[in-house]
């Protein structure tokens, strides 16, 4: 089957560099037949909804490539169906340098990180801009309720393709959020430590005045 990522990502230049480092072989075994991770499955899908965060890469006019952090609640980043995506593009500096690429050249690519699992998903695919006050079933959809945030536009992904990294050379991290669970009986110890060393204090303080 082929792999579309692979397909998309492995140009002449690409072949090239893996045939003078020995692994061509290996990934032209995957170029024959239907193409396969083009379409979102339950686990893409359910990655996805658990981040808080991803990397978005465009390429401007002048043909630099252009990196960018998009954060915001677990779950911003929607799936809208198995080859649609979509987020509200909330208000930052005002550079709207991915803006622009994407206006020139609609091709991007999403990194996902999942630090803590050690796992990452990258995806290739096509943006589209909406206006979510014309749109307001979009809108509904993309805005995240209760976030405190100014949403500018509405940003659909169609996605082309998507791949798992392996999870070799990703150095474990954990947001507060994740290490809240872990840390709540050492929590609880030391406010416990802090009333039973008040309770002390107060009965030496009570035993010097006697």
């Amino acid at each position: 089957m082929t792999h579309r990522f692979l397909e998309i990502a492995t140009t002449p230049a690409v072949k090239a560099a893996q045939e003078a480092q020995g692994s061509r072989r290996a990934y032209a075994r995957q170029e024959d037949g239907e193409p396969h991770h083009d379409r979102l499955g339950e686990a893409e899908a359910g990655f996805i909804a658990a981040r808080d965060s991803f990397y978005l890469a465009s390429v401007s006019e002048t043909g630099w490539p252009y990196l960018q952090h998009r954060g915001g609640p677990p779950g911003f980043l929607r799936v809208l169906d198995e080859t649609t995506l979509g987020f509200a593009d909330l208000r930052g500096n005002r550079q709207y340098l991915s803006l622009g690429n994407l206006t020139a050249d609609d091709r991007l690519c999403l990194f996902l990180m999942d630090y803590g699992h050690r796992a990452r998903l990258k995806i290739f695919g096509r943006a589209s801009f909406h206006d979510l006050a014309a749109e307001p079933e979009l809108a509904q959809r993309l805005i995240v309720p209760g976030y405190r945030a100014v949403p500018e536009r509405g940003v659909t992904i169609k996605v082309e393709a998507f791949d798992w990294n392996c999870p070799q050379h990703i150095t474990p991290r954990f947001s507060e959020a994740e290490l809240a669970p872990a840390l709540a009986p050492v929590r609880q110890r030391l406010e416990e430590l802090e009333v039973e060393n008040a309770r002390l204090r107060a009965e030496l303080a009570a035993r010097a005045s006697a």
